[in-house]
């Protein structure tokens, strides 16, 4: 509790992001009002799950956690890519993939051991980095459809398959999903301190060790990222096809 008490002070500095939103007119207000309430009761909440988990010791809840940490990340990606078919199932059964690939093969390899303590902070890493690029994948693969349903059009015409006339949509969609975490990745070390890093060191870890974790955090984003991005790729292009191959003239209901 004292460190959210200590932490009151830092919402200056959300008055003067309100402050600049209402001074430029970008009606930002009650969004940054609406976020910073949801965080904070988002964060304490899953602080006292998170604390209940580690009471019990058991691997169980911590799958059953994590597993509703995923739903929730689909719902979220559905919402916003808006119109994509199913977009639900897409986004639970690609994060899911990616949550149980990257976590699985750090448990068989040893680098992390199998508790509350590294498996739930590790997953959530996973989880919301995987549902960010479901959503850019699926937004940019609805997108380009749209804009270039002619082309598609034509290549069908010519005989292509609608794999093969969706390969470009796909290759922009998940380039666009995958280059800000290369980027960032690129830039790790140098231009800023990722989140792990930063607070181990204020906790007192040392710096190498701190580093050492990064990495692994690096890495295991980097894989869990283009999981989640080739499935929603893969998964989701399908759904604006019929059977036959045939573009639809209307998102099917789902």
């Amino acid at each position: 509790m004292g460190t959210v008490v200590a932490a009151l002070p830092t919402l200056g500095l959300v008055a003067v992001a309100v402050a600049l939103s209402f001074y430029e007119r970008l009606g930002l207000e009650r969004d940054i009002g609406v976020a910073v309430v949801r965080s904070f009761v988002q964060l304490a909440a899953m602080g006292y799950a998170i604390e209940y988990v580690f009471g019990l010791k058991s691997v169980a809840a911590v799958a059953l956690l994590l597993a509703g940490m995923v739903l929730f990340a689909a719902w979220t990606s559905a919402r916003r890519a808006s119109g994509v078919p199913r977009a639900f199932a897409v986004a639970a059964l690609a994060v899911g993939a990616a949550a149980v690939a990257t976590l699985g093969l750090l448990l068989v390899l040893g680098v992390v051991p199998a508790t509350a303590r590294y498996l739930i902070p590790l997953g959530g890493m996973v989880v919301g980095n995987s549902m960010n690029a479901a959503s850019l994948t699926m937004l940019r693969v609805r997108d380009e459809l749209a804009g270039q349903r002619q082309k598609v059009e034509a290549a069908l015409a010519l005989g292509a398959t609608s794999r093969q006339a969706v390969s470009p949509i796909l290759r922009t969609a998940l380039r666009g999903a995958l280059v800000p975490l290369v980027d960032s990745t690129k830039t790790t070390g140098i231009i800023f301190l990722p989140g792990a890093m930063v607070g181990m060191i204020i906790a007192g870890a040392d710096p190498l060790e701190a580093v050492e974790l990064q990495i692994v955090v690096l890495y295991m984003l980097l894989g869990s990222v283009s999981i989640a991005a080739m499935l929603v790729g893969l998964l989701s292009y399908r759904s604006f096809f019929t059977t036959r191959h045939q573009l639809r003239t209307a998102a099917p209901e789902g």
